[in-house]
């Protein structure tokens, strides 16, 4: 008679056997899925690349080329574009037969007047049942870096500040803002530069507000706002406001004009109350 161990594997498997079923089926079943893959690759020509890297200046026109491998055991036909990055293809539409590869050129050119930095795009491809392979293109544009920066616009609305900031360099700055009020009576209002929440990006401009709690409800202040950036972007503006509490001044206006006018009645019944003793001195004298 076996001994117990060895019934031991045969009693595991036939234990085991429900719990495998599953998991047999859905490894047969996710086999068609893994066979339906598109057929079909995209990739930078040559050397093995795994994406695009471009440089240039602001108006080059740079070259490459993409590959696109057909792997499949019939023709393939796809539509090639690009985003991201100004990029022109040989064609745009293009069949590739059975287990063959086809290069395409394209050129990518650098925007005139870009500012120096990278930029990132990609290359894609689509077949006619809408699978698509995509490639990324870095782009890198030459030039000085500039850092320049202008706080414009700035007005007083209620209790914010209101101002604009302006990108005027060639490089992305993360501008930071101090703000000052003078009154008449010495400053009102002094914040030291803070770092603002925004990336302006070169050409950018960008409205912004500052809040403005407890300001004077009676004065004459200079505002100034001053802006400044890595790289040495540094630049102030200002405005000129006067408070003067309205609604005061018009409760007092309204009671002194009642009171001037009670005044003026009053003066008009004492002339009135006076006339009769006049024209009888008067009769008198006659």
């Amino acid at each position: 008679m076996p001994s117990a161990s060895a019934r031991a594997p045969g009693a595991l498997a036939l234990a085991l056997s429900p719990l495998l079923l599953p998991l047999l089926v859905l490894l047969a079943s996710a086999a068609p899925a893994a066979a339906a893959a598109p057929g079909w690759s995209l990739a930078p020509a040559g050397n093995g690349r795994p994406t695009f890297y471009a440089e240039g200046a602001p108006g080059a026109v740079l070259q490459d080329t993409l590959s696109v491998t057909n792997r499949a055991h019939e023709p393939l036909t796809v539509r090639l574009s690009g985003s991201g990055v100004p990029v022109r293809f040989a064609r745009t539409r293009l069949t590739v037969p059975a287990r063959t590869r086809a290069d395409v050129p394209f050129t990518v050119t650098v925007p005139s007047g870009a500012a120096p930095g990278d930029r990132s795009g990609t290359l894609a491809a689509r077949d006619a049942h809408g699978r698509t392979a995509r490639v990324r293109l870095r782009l890198r544009v030459g030039g000085p870096a500039l850092s320049a920066l202008t706080v414009e616009h700035v007005a007083v609305h209620g209790d914010r500040i209101t101002y604009e900031l302006v990108n005027r360099g060639t490089t992305v700055l993360v501008p930071k803002l101090a703000v000052r009020a003078d009154g008449l009576f010495g400053p009102v209002l002094d914040r030291p530069a803070r770092t603002l929440p925004v990336h302006l990006a070169p050409g950018r401009r960008l409205a912004l507000s500052e809040p403005w709690p407890g300001r004077p409800a009676l004065d004459a202040v200079d505002v100034t706002l001053t802006v400044t950036a890595a790289g040495g972007a540094h630049h102030s503006a200002g405005t000129s406001v006067t408070f003067v509490p309205w609604g005061v001044l018009g409760a007092a206006g309204a009671a002194a004009a009642v009171l001037a006018a009670g005044l003026w009645r009053l003066r008009g019944l004492r002339t009135t109350e006076r006339t009769p003793e006049r024209a009888e001195l008067m009769g008198a004298v006659t």
